[in-house]
């Protein structure tokens, strides 16, 4: 068992990762696949720490009943308009991995008060920048802050209480291919290792076609569960 927390590089990949198979369920499944429950024992790591979502259970059920008159999914990580809708839309999705991309950045998870610390962080922050005071202590400043408020400004994008307002998924992936592609490039020239099971090869291909997806749960290995478990696996 590794005690360490997870570095600050794998975490990128993983938010990645996470949102390209969204970005798959959502514009390149056909019929189209709202998940309707991302959160992070959702999200699983293979040995090589490539993440996959998982666990399509509350999605099949609504396609098969239509029924959403009762409330599915995890709290703390359902879009508030959902509650008070029972309607539940690619966007819902997206606000919920926006509370997922938090937890990956400050190492709590909801129950925890997670958002409630986002949105005092928020106060201080001007949407973009500031939002390294909500950093996970445990990676002692091992972070690039350029690239931790640009994740940061995605997630908090993704939460707004207003749908209309929150990105797709697309443009969610798009903002983190310049992230991560910011992230290996820092890591090569400063000498840092690539994460386990990735070559420089897949280090630079962040332009991978949806039918890559990484949604699906083969090769599993651990779930992500909480955040801070992240090093467990």
């Amino acid at each position: 068992e590794n005690s360490a927390p997870l570095r600050w590089d794998l975490r990128v990949n993983i938010a990645l990762d996470v949102a390209r198979g969204l970005e798959y369920l959502h514009d390149g499944a056909v019929p189209p696949v709202v998940h309707r429950d991302i959160k992070s024992p959702n999200i699983l790591l293979d040995q090589s720490m490539h993440a996959r979502v998982a666990d399509f259970g509350l999605s099949r059920e609504e396609m098969l009943t239509r029924n959403g008159a009762n409330i599915r999914g995890t709290y703390g990580y359902l879009d508030p308009e959902y509650v008070s809708s029972r309607s539940f839309t690619k966007k819902s999705d997206v606000y919920s991995y926006g509370v997922l991309l938090f937890e990956l950045i400050a190492g709590r998870n909801p129950q925890q008060g997670l958002m409630e610390y986002v949105e005092l962080a928020a106060i201080n922050a001007d949407g973009k920048t500031g939002w390294e005071e909500i950093a996970d202590s445990r990676l002692e400043g091992a972070f690039d802050v350029e690239e931790l408020n640009d994740m940061a400004a995605a997630a908090y994008k993704c939460v707004s209480r207003v749908s209309r307002k929150r990105p797709s998924m697309r443009d969610v992936v798009q903002a983190l291919i310049r992230v991560a592609k910011h992230s290996h490039s820092s890591r090569n020239h400063h000498g840092r290792r690539l994460p386990p099971g990735r070559t420089d090869d897949e280090s630079v291909d962040l332009e991978a076609s949806e039918g890559q997806s990484s949604a699906s749960g083969h090769q599993r290995q651990e779930s992500v569960g909480s955040v801070s478990e992240l090093p467990d696996v």
